[in-house]
């Protein structure tokens, strides 16, 4: 039927309702209307369509009326007029044929129509089985993306349980290092004032051994002169200076050995700075190497929770939505990192054409530059927003 058609009728329909029409006078004129004027016979779901009012017993009822009204007024047209008995008769049995027939078909329609709504209650089952299915499946996997966040939640406090113990450890390193480092210093500024004493002693000696030595020149020449006169006075003096001179030349002797023990002390002293100057530096990158196993641990534990937090079709929705400046800078805030996983930077500069732009992050901050034009989104706080300003100055630039 029409879609025109339909209108008028319901419109009409409306406005006998509105006039007080009961819902037999409704579906009476519904009958008719699809009868006489559009040559549609009248069925429950079309009476229903267009009332829009009736259950599924009183409407059948009321068609039942109007075929029996159709017959009603059609059996005075039969009788009117002067016709032959006989040929009244023939035209009653032909209009009883005709009836027959009538109903036959109907009842055929009927079934046929009863058999297409079998198939569609059977298709409506299937696919009320086949949500079921689905919704149980749904029910399962998010189960197990809760039963995978609980684990990932008890896996990030004993990464952070982990973090603190290195962290303590760290300290308790450092502390101790601090300490060795005292230690030696405080030694080495014992050894380095015993050095300094070791050596104004040393200066001491050296000046007593040069005193000598010119009183011992000045005495020789003295009894050079005097030799020819006195020999033996001159062996009698000369004796007690060579003992006196073999002593200081063992003073010297004894001095030269504690300068060398000295001496040796003090690059033990060193080897020993330089020891634990090594350990200080092994502990350090130790303490360095663990600092960034938290860091990429705990890189690692933000990625999973953006993802948990959104989907992978979403995510990349969302990104592909920014490179082509269908996002406001409102909307790429409000979303802050959450699709920071699904972020592709751009391989080649879309101002130049020419540079491979470079995506860095500076602490809590992103900026994605073109070496070759330099041109730069600035800082923001998510990668999103980083691809999202680089593309608003190439379109600002390039119109």
């Amino acid at each position: 039927m029409n879609p025109d058609f339909r209108t008028a009728l319901r419109d009409e329909i409306e406005t006998m309702r509105a006039n007080g029409a009961r819902r037999q006078d409704l579906s009476q004129h519904a009958c008719k209307r699809l009868f006489f004027d559009f040559g549609v016979r009248p069925s429950v779901t079309t009476v229903r369509e267009i009332t829009q009012i009736g259950s599924a017993s009183d409407i059948p009822r009321d068609i039942d009326a109007f075929w029996t009204e159709v017959r009603t007024t059609l059996r005075p047209r039969l009788d009117a007029g002067a016709i032959p008995e006989s040929l009244r008769d023939r035209a009653g049995e032909l209009f009883a044929a005709l009836y027959d027939d009538a109903l036959q078909h109907a009842r055929s329609a009927l079934a046929e129509d009863r058999a297409h709504l079998d198939t569609a209650i059977r298709a409506a089952e299937s696919q009320a089985r086949d949500a079921d299915i689905r919704c149980e499946a749904t029910e399962q996997a998010r189960e197990r993306a809760d039963a995978r966040a609980e684990a990932e939640v008890a896996r990030v406090a004993v990464l952070e349980a982990e973090l603190n113990s290195l962290r303590n450890q760290r300290a308790e390193a450092q502390a101790g290092l601090r300490e060795i480092v005292a230690r030696w210093e405080t030694e080495n500024e014992a050894l380095s004032a015993r050095l300094q004493q070791e050596q104004s002693t040393a200066a001491r000696l050296h000046d007593r051994v040069d005193q000598l030595q010119n009183e011992m020149r000045q005495s020789a020449e003295h009894y050079a002169q005097q030799i020819k006169d006195a020999v033996k006075e001159a062996e009698r003096r000369v004796r007690p200076m060579l003992v006196e001179l073999d002593s200081l030349r063992g003073m010297a002797a004894t001095y030269q050995a504690g300068t060398r023990e000295t001496s040796q002390k003090e690059f033990d002293f060193i080897q020993q700075l330089s020891a634990a100057r090594s350990r200080a530096e092994r502990l350090e990158s130790q303490v360095r190497v663990q600092s960034d196993e938290i860091d990429a641990l705990v890189r690692e534990r933000d990625l999973r929770s953006t993802q948990a937090s959104v989907s992978k079709e979403i995510g990349e929705l969302l990104a592909v939505l920014a490179g082509d400046g269908r996002l406001s800078a409102a909307e790429i805030a409000g979303l802050g990192t959450q699709v920071d996983n699904y972020v592709v930077t751009p391989i080649v500069c879309p101002g130049c054409d020419a540079g491979e732009p470079e995506m860095q992050r500076h602490e809590d901050e992103f900026e994605l530059s073109c070496p070759h034009c330099e041109r730069t989104s600035g800082a923001v706080a998510s990668k999103l927003a980083a691809v999202d300003e680089f593309f608003r100055s190439s379109r600002v630039n390039h119109p």
